[in-house]
């Protein structure tokens, strides 16, 4: 049997989470090592059409009806999915929208904002429609592992890969739980 494969895709958010994947330095190499990245916004794939895959890591939430179709399927290509990060386990920042309704946040953010001259809203068959409210990734999939933290520790990231790698489904250590 080959190397696990990974793939990671980054929806609603800052890209913070895979920072702190970067950040794992030398840790990283270990990783790397073992594991074949597939699709990632670190390799900048654009094409969302996911091979089977061992792991599958979301990271930010899901605003948008392209968003829903890609948790999907990296879904149903993996064995494992991650939620990476505050946006992706509870919805994030990002779930301020959730308090305006989407017409009304648009209008602001398009027509009437304070520099806006002769605003519409932006209308393209490329630009996926908003979501009405903004979900975490379990609000549309099943979700097998959670790491939280905005973004999460390297620590927290190691600790949940590495035990994958062994074969383990990972549950956090409470210590790892915390904001620096």
């Amino acid at each position: 049997m080959g190397k696990p494969k990974v793939a990671t895709v980054w929806l609603e958010g800052c890209a913070g989470c895979h920072m702190s994947f970067l950040d794992l330095d030398e840790g990283l190499l270990d990783i790397l090592s073992a594991v074949d990245l597939t699709v990632t916004p670190i390799t900048d794939f654009k094409n969302f059409d996911f091979q089977e895959v061992t792991v599958g890591i979301i990271e930010g939430g899901i605003g948008n009806e392209e968003q829903v179709e890609i948790a999907e399927k990296l879904r149903k290509s993996c064995k494992i999915l991650i939620a990476w990060g505050d946006c992706a386990v509870f919805g994030g920042i990002n779930t301020l929208r959730n308090w305006i309704p989407k017409d009304e946040v648009l209008r602001y953010g398009y027509i009437e904002t304070e520099s806006t001259v002769e605003g519409a809203i932006p209308m393209h068959e490329d630009i996926p429609p908003l979501l009405d409210k903004v979900l975490p990734v379990n609000g549309v999939v099943p979700v097998d592992v959670y790491v939280p933290g905005c973004p999460p520790s390297t620590e927290a990231i190691a600790y949940s890969l590495t035990e994958i790698l062994q074969g383990r489904i990972p549950v956090l250590p409470t210590e790892m739980m915390h904001f620096d």
